[in-house]
């Protein structure tokens, strides 16, 4: 059970990548005032944790009704994973999403925060490929949605602390843990898609 909370917790953490995530809230939020901003953060972190949670529990049901085999989409999900570290490692994903943010007038805590922010295609996939790979066991179920909370909680704190003080995360800190995180990630885009392929064969 602690091994699943520990796997799952990691990777949830990787891909939702709070501290990146935090910088760009401070773009997203620049000229509000520090209330407005916790308030905010609550409800981008609380609609992108029930919509990864509509996507874990409903994630196998969608794909049997849609006739998708689990090794294809544990498969797709590696690929997707993949060229998501590539961006972290070029530093790509971050410049790509503030982009996306500026050109946006209308901001929201649902967009651009909760999506694509939070509970982007890569978390989404994640929660369904890491929920299949669990398997059944109840208790192992409930250790992997304990991590997923466990993770926006913690995102929802870097906020509250960027909120109160936007001095306290440097962009250039920021950058070289996305890189090193970006690595990790590599290696388990890598995994999924090898996993994939052994099921499939």
């Amino acid at each position: 059970m602690l091994e699943v909370f520990i796997q799952t917790f990691v990777l949830y953490f990787i891909v939702i990548d709070p501290l990146a995530a935090s910088t760009l809230f401070l773009i997203v939020t620049q000229g509000f005032k520090a209330k407005d901003k916790i308030k905010i953060a609550f409800e981008a972190t609380l609609i992108a944790t029930l919509i990864l949670l509509f996507f874990a529990f409903l994630g196998n049901f969608l794909l049997s009704y849609l006739n998708i085999s689990l090794s294809a989409f544990t498969i797709a999900g590696g690929i997707i994973l993949f060229l998501l570290s590539l961006e972290m490692l070029f530093d790509k994903r971050s410049q790509r999403k503030e982009e996306s943010i500026k050109d946006n007038s209308d901001i929201t805590s649902v967009f651009p925060l909760a999506i694509p922010l939070l509970a982007g295609p890569a978390a989404i996939t994640s929660v369904m490929v890491s929920v299949a790979d669990i398997g059944e066991k109840f208790i192992l179920q409930v250790s992997g949605v304990l991590a997923l909370i466990l993770v926006m909680a913690l995102t929802f704190v870097f906020f509250f602390i960027v909120s109160k003080s936007s001095k306290i995360i440097n962009k250039k800190v920021t950058s070289v843990i996305s890189r090193v995180i970006g690595i990790l990630l590599a290696g388990l885009s890598v995994q999924f898609i090898l996993d994939g392929v052994q099921k499939a064969l």
